[in-house]
């Protein structure tokens, strides 16, 4: 059905936006790039590195539960809650930098096609009338 797959596909680009920060969590240098801002201490580098690695799993759960299904509420709930919450303290912070407003404007684009995939994946599930 045309809905599953678009739905699919959707997972499968917010799968990849998450993925994509991993890099991030290989070197410092990584991080600075990707987050716009200099790491001089290593605690920072620290957190900075295993946040993206932790979006890395995200959005290798969401690719995962592209294809195993009983993966997809667990996953599109985590990555609706990482994207959201930084939504939210980038409203109530305010972002820094051009970098963190990027973040911000992928994140609710990002928000907006998991809210998607999410209405067509339940259309798709409910009966027919008729």
């Amino acid at each position: 059905m045309w809905a599953d797959r678009i739905a699919r596909a959707l997972l499968v680009g917010v799968g990849l936006v998450n993925l994509a920060p991993g890099a991030a969590a290989l070197s410092a240098s990584r991080v600075e790039s990707l987050y716009g801002v200099r790491v001089a201490d290593p605690d920072m580098e620290l957190l900075l590195r295993h946040r993206a690695a932790l979006l890395a799993i995200v959005g290798g759960g969401l690719l995962a539960g592209t294809f195993v299904p009983s993966f997809r509420v667990p996953t599109v709930a985590a990555a609706a809650t990482s994207m959201g919450s930084y939504v939210a303290l980038t409203a109530a912070v305010g972002p820094t930098n051009p970098q963190s407003s990027r973040v911000r404007a992928v994140d609710v684009g990002a928000l907006a096609a998991l809210a998607v995939a999410v209405g067509l994946e339940s259309r798709s599930l409910r009966p027919v009338a008729g």
